[in-house]
């Protein structure tokens, strides 16, 4: 992008929308894709509920969350996966780490959490790292965004697990990318394809979500299927 086409007004504005620490808490709780009412969100950052709704109102005006009405309640969510990126990315960069990397993330968030809507942590980590030492995962040729492709092999073995591939590469939203994970500062699975992963994974009992926070806890099933499905030994 040319410098003379970017909106710095535009950027000033999200980045002054993040910014707010009341409202930084209340997007960071909402990065493990549950939605939460207003009410929820004001003891997340610790306003009252009139300040919530105002701070939400921002949120929404610049698309950074979005709301949905369900009966008497409105429920809000971060809005996209774009969104969720800029947040890690946030995550990163706040850490800065000028000394040897030494994770201080804790235990049961680095083991294993939701990132948007995808498998993070060292559980995603590992499973980005064998997808690609089973050449089930290649660099898609143009390298864009770190995007990825699947080969063959990573067709045939998502079909076994009955992932509509054709589906995921016929919508709108990208398939599959390289999504640094700020615990590990490695990559693991993003975009559509990480989402199929974890929702599979869900759906099947290998996975269980916490409800008060992003952590994902690995199931027995869970540990016995890695190991069959993707010869991944995760104890």
């Amino acid at each position: 992008m040319h410098v003379e086409q970017l909106d710095e007004r535009a950027v000033a504005r999200i980045a002054g929308a993040i910014g707010e620490p009341a409202r930084a808490r209340m997007l960071f709780c909402l990065m493990d894709g549950h939605a939460r009412t207003s009410t929820e969100l004001a003891i997340v950052a610790d306003v009252s509920t009139s300040t919530a709704s105002a701070h939400l109102n921002r949120l929404k005006a610049e698309r950074l969350v979005k709301v949905m009405t369900q009966g008497k309640h409105r429920f809000y969510s971060l809005d996209g996966p774009k969104v969720a990126r800029v947040l890690e990315g946030l995550s990163l960069l706040a850490d800065q780490p000028r000394r040897k990397f030494v994770p201080n993330t804790p235990t049961r968030l680095r083991t294993a959490r939701v990132c948007y809507d995808h498998i993070a942590g060292t559980l995603g980590v590992r499973l980005h790292d064998r997808f690609k030492e089973l050449k089930w995962l290649v660099s898609a040729p143009n390298g864009a965004g770190n995007a990825y492709e699947l080969t063959g092999a990573g067709e045939k073995a998502l079909d076994a697990l009955n992932i509509n591939v054709e589906e995921m590469r016929s919508s709108r939203r990208r398939f599959a990318y390289a999504c640094l994970d700020w615990s590990e500062r490695r990559p693991h699975i993003g975009g559509a394809l990480g989402s199929a992963l974890l929702d599979t994974a869900v759906k099947r009992k290998w996975l269980t979500k916490d409800l008060d926070s992003r952590a994902i806890r690995l199931t027995n099933v869970g540990r016995l299927e890695m190991l069959a499905r993707f010869s991944l030994d995760v104890n």
